[in-house]
């Protein structure tokens, strides 16, 4: 059996540590890297998906609304229907560059080019468990392959864009991935790939080997962070990838995916969010975020997360006092992001147990009832023993407030 020795965590760099409170966060602007939504490949392997042709066309041109940069589909090998399935979708005219994802042979590389798509997406399982147990080629044999499939396409279809992953990434040695690396960089990748195929890899881990790829690779050679959702690390793993230097970043909608998933789209804009907003809102119709959760959600036949990032239905709610007296007078006191950025309301719960009499004075304000401080003080108890045996709805909550000034 292959002897294997996983890439450990290394010390946080410099740049990793995250700023002191009284400094401002670093920008990260939305011009430096790119989407490559995978809903229509990744999202093919969750356990739900199964995209019929109208699926497919409707997933590519909702995602092309929303501004995505790359929309990878499945590879035509699979089956005769997806090949035509392609041949579809890369005749809609959209402005999305598709992408297919294809090992690195070149029987696959022949069929999947004369799809009309704008690039091939090449995989290799690197680990030693891929290639004991997968494939059986050594790290020599790879890079044969990859000299000879990347040298078939080049000569063939100068035009496609080339991406070559190096699967299973964070359990393959790093000495053997920097060997392959370099040497399909040397063959003119557009981009090379990290995998977090099984999802082991922390974000200390993510943001070194960016960083150490970079350093041989050549310097117009993209890096593209491909993260499964296994131990909860995709969405910073992803940010720690563009931090380090990552230019692609896949993504699907709701984040659905073999086992767990990958990097969700809304997870990662939220966490891109917060450093380039104004980048953000410029790139993407961000307000589509909710339309394209929910077409998902109903071809998968699941309802979303009640806390899905963004758009859950508890994403942007307030219940506790002092959150809600904050809330009334500036949202941003407990709203990193601001919910009408991305189409969503916010939902303030003021007839809980855990409310304030500054929550119950604004609801009161807002039907035109003004009391007194002491009286204010005793209706505020009074709703949150009420809301002991279970919370009041807003019907309940205005009827109590006006009984309250005319008792």
């Amino acid at each position: 059996m292959t002897e294997h020795t996983p890439l450990q965590p290394a010390a946080v760099p410099p740049a990793a540590v995250p700023p002191a409170p009284d400094q401002p966060a670093p920008l990260i602007p939305a011009s430096s890297w790119a989407i490559i939504d995978s809903t229509l490949r990744e999202g093919e392997q969750f356990a739900r998906g199964n995209f019929g042709t109208d699926d497919k066309i409707e997933i590519a041109r909702a995602l092309d609304a929303f501004g995505a940069e790359f929309i990878e589909v499945t590879t035509p090998m699979v089956s005769e229907q997806t090949r035509k399935d392609i041949l579809r979708l890369t005749g809609l005219g959209l402005r999305a560059k598709f992408l297919t994802h294809v090992r690195c042979n070149l029987e696959d590389v022949r069929r999947a080019a004369d799809t009309g798509v704008d690039g091939l997406d090449l995989l290799f399982g690197t680990s030693s468990f891929l290639r004991e147990f997968s494939h059986g080629k050594s790290i020599e044999q790879i890079i044969g392959a990859a000299q000879e499939v990347i040298g078939w396409i080049r000569t063939h279809y100068p035009d496609l864009q080339i991406r070559f992953s190096a699967e299973d990434t964070f359990r393959s040695e790093e000495a053997d991935l920097m060997a392959v690396y370099r040497a399909v960089s040397d063959l003119g990748v557009h981009r090379v790939g990290l995998a977090d195929t099984v999802g082991v890899a922390t974000p200390r881990q993510v943001y070194t080997l960016v960083r150490e790829v970079r350093k041989v690779i050549h310097a117009e050679c993209g890096i593209e962070f491909h993260g499964h959702n296994d131990t909860g690390c995709a969405v910073s793993n992803a940010y720690e990838a563009v931090e380090a230097g990552a230019t692609h970043i896949d993504t699907t909608i709701l984040g659905i995916g073999e086992r767990n998933g990958i990097t969700p789209l809304g997870g990662f804009l939220a966490r891109m969010f917060t450093f380039d907003p104004q980048g953000l809102m410029e790139k993407y119709d961000l307000e589509r975020l909710p339309e394209l959760d929910r077409m998902i959600a109903r071809m998968v036949g699941l309802p979303i997360p009640w806390n899905n990032y963004l758009t859950g239905e508890f994403a942007f709610n307030h219940k506790a006092g002092m959150h809600l007296k904050a809330i009334y007078l500036n949202p941003g006191a407990y709203e990193a992001i601001p919910p009408d950025v991305f189409g969503v309301g916010r939902r303030i719960q003021a007839a809980s147990k855990v409310t304030g009499r500054h929550a119950i004075a604004y609801k009161a304000r807002e039907l035109g009832l003004h009391y007194g401080e002491d009286a204010l003080r005793r209706v505020t108890e009074h709703i949150k023993a009420l809301a002991e045996h279970g919370e009041l709805d807003d019907e309940h909550l205005e009827q109590v407030l006006r009984e309250w000034v005319s008792a």
